[in-house]
Order: structure tokens, then C-alpha cells, then sequence
């Protein structure tokens, strides 16, 4: 065999977020090891199809031996498991990839030849994911000194998304409401009227159209909230690549802790991200992004409601919506404040 060369990030698990808070892992490994390749979800494929520190995207879509087959074949120097499973630990060392990076304090970490104990095991609660994420990178000595995610919309899914846009009325300046995070449609306990009131609180306020968005299985949900708020629904309309364009072409994004808040901060959009939950780690998890702004929780949730748990998530209908007018003007004061912005800003209301 040649020698080896390039190394592998196996992303499978998680959400878009997950995927997309790996993505500077990729930009370190690309330093050292020149050829990166990612392994992701059919799913999440999207997310990372236009990555420039990307020379491949693969599927993880066949049986285990396959794959590993596939990964000995193609002869990396390294591999890091940013979401580790059995499955995806397993995959790199049945590879025969030499150098191994990934979760150690697991029954499966014995397949990792450089361990990285994840720092909130040790009572870190307030370092950012993404720096976490870059741990198993400085495990293989890589580093990345712009932790900032990235995603690159392509240009087809800019076209669909001015159809889609001109194909429902859309002309004009608008905002993305994204109302729903990963838990929501689960059991029907996503409370809506609030929500509805920020979207009108928005139109009102900035003489924008709201455009709320989510995925399909949140549909309905962002259907409700549209209807109520006088907005437009896009749930279940777009792709994460058409969403990434939605972001891009808003004034601005008030979105829910959630991925598309995450890809939202990464293609530049001004966000405002809203963690609603006591047990919510706005630090850990805040957007990332050129202009953002994070609301942490005020509600007083009981120790035991956790967004696993919760009953009602009655802190989503105790949104306080003059915090989150609040912080799009102090986006909107930021850029006019930054020098040479000129007068088509996108947070300019």
C-alpha cells in the first residue's frame, strides 16, 4: 500500500447543528493533513456538500463492512470521531487507520488511539462546542485559530429559494422567525402564542415581512404560528441548503436554539438566538457568526424540566419580546456603527 495520507471526520449522529459545529474541526485537520474527508448522515449531507475544507462528502448509508472497506481502501493517515457510536468508533479502526482521535470514558474508547476526555465531564459548562470539538483535532496537533462554522450556500439552491419566495408573495425586505428546536414536535407540547406574537411584534415594529421556517416534521407548528402572527409559513418548504439561503437573504433571523439558528450565524445573517430553558447553555451553544446576539433563559424553570422532560416548555410562551426587539436593534445599531457599511446594510429595519 501507498503511503497514507489525508485524514477522516466521522460526523454521523446528532443534528445539523452537530454536524455544522464540527466543521472547524475539518478546517484543523486540513493544515496538517491536507486531503479531509467527512463522513456524515444522508441526512446531513447538505450541511457539508459545499465545504471548501472539504474534498469529499460521504454517506454513511452502507453495511459496516463496506464502509470500513471503503476507508482502508482509501488510506487516511487519521481519523476523528466528533460524534462517537459504537459504529463510528469502530469504523476507523477496522479501517486500519493509524492514528485515531475520538470520546475517551466509553466502553467503545479502547478503539481510539488518542482519548479526549469531553471538558464537561471534567465541570466545564461554559466553554463553546465547537472548542470542545477541536480537542480530538489538538489531539493529532491541529488547530484552527477561527472556530467560526461554515457553510457556503450554492448558487441552485439561491434560485429555488427566489422561486419559492416569488412563487408565495415574498417581495421585499423580510425577517426568518425559526420557532422550533430538535424537541419540538414531540407529543404535540410546543407552545405557539407567543410566538405569534413576536412575529406580529416584528412586522409591526420594523414594516417586514416575517417568513417563519422548520423543518417538515414541524410543519404544523410553524403553520400555527404563522396563521396567528399574520406571517408566512416556509415549514417543511425548504432544504437546508434553500434555508441557508432564506438566512442569507433576511434582514435578520430570530431563531430558537436550534441548527438552522447555528446555519443562520454561519452564513453571515444577523441572529438572534433564543435559549428559553433553565437547563439551555447559551455560552456552550451560542451562534456563531460575523452578528449575532444570545438571549438566555429568564423563565424559572423547575430543576427537573429539561427539554427531555418538560411538560409544557411554558418558558417559550414567557418569551419577553421587548428583549428580542431589543436585541435585533442593537444588531442593527452595530452595523451602523461599523465603518463604510453604507446604506443597504442587511440589519438596517
Amino acid at each position: 500500500m501507498s503511503e497514507r495520507s489525508g485524514a477522516l471526520v466521522l460526523c454521523t449522529g446528532g443534528g445539523i447543528g452537530d454536524v455544522l459545529l464540527a466543521t472547524p474541526v475539518m478546517r484543523a485537520l486540513r493544515g496538517r493533513f491536507g486531503r479531509v474527508v467527512a463522513l456524515t448522515s444522508p441526512a446531513h449531507r447538505e450541511v457539508l456538500a459545499q465545504n471548501p475544507d472539504l474534498d469529499e462528502v460521504w454517506t454513511d448509508d452502507a453495511a459496516f463492512s463496506a464502509q470500513a472497506a471503503r476507508i482502508a481502501q482509501a488510506g487516511f493517515a487519521a481519523a476523528v470521531v466528533t460524534w462517537a457510536t459504537l459504529r463510528s468508533a469502530a469504523l476507523p479502526y477496522v479501517g486500519r487507520v493509524p492514528l485515531r482521535a475520538g470520546q475517551a470514558r466509553r466502553l467503545y474508547s479502547g478503539l481510539f488511539n488518542h482519548r479526549v476526555v469531553v471538558r464537561s465531564e471534567l465541570g466545564d459548562r461554559t466553554t463553546h462546542w465547537t472548542q470542545i470539538l477541536l480537542d480530538f483535532a489538538r489531539a493529532l496537533d491541529c488547530d484552527v485559530a477561527d472556530a467560526t462554522p461554515r457553510f457556503v450556500v450554492p448558487d441552485a439552491a439561491r434560485a429555488s429559494l427566489a422561486q419559492t419566495l416569488a412563487d408565495t408573495g415574498v417581495i421585499g425586505p423580510y425577517v426568518v422567525l425559526h420557532p422550533t428546536r430538535a424537541i419540538a414536535s414531540a407529543a404535540g407540547r410546543w407552545p405557539t402564542t407567543r410566538l405569534a406574537e413576536l412575529a406580529r411584534a416584528i412586522a409591526a415594529g420594523y414594516g417586514v415581512r416575517v417568513v417563519v421556517s422548520g423543518s417538515g416534521e414541524d410543519r404544523a407548528i410553524a403553520e400555527r404560528v404563522a396563521s396567528a402572527g399574520g406571517a408566512l409559513s416556509l415549514g417543511g418548504r425548504t432544504t437546508i441548503a434553500e434555508f441557508g439561503a432564506l438566512a442569507e437573504g433576511a434582514r435578520a433571523v430570530v431563531a430558537m436554539d436550534s441548527g438552522p439558528m447555528h446555519l443562520a450565524a454561519a452564513v453571515g445573517a444577523p441572529t438572534v438566538g433564543i435559549f428559553a430553558l433553565q437547563s439551555d447553555e447559551p455560552q456552550r451553544w451560542a451562534p456563531l457568526g460575523p452578528r449575532v446576539a444570545v438571549l438566555g433563559p429568564t423563565y424559572p424553570c423547575p430543576p427537573a424540566h429539561r427539554k427531555e422532560t418538560c411538560p409544557n416548555f411554558a418558558c417559550v410562551d414567557a418569551i419577553e419580546i421587548p428583549r428580542v426587539l431589543a436585541a435585533l436593534n442593537g444588531l442593527a445599531q452595530a452595523k451602523a456603527e461599523t465603518p463604510g457599511h453604507g446604506n443597504a446594510g442587511p440589519v438596517e429595519f
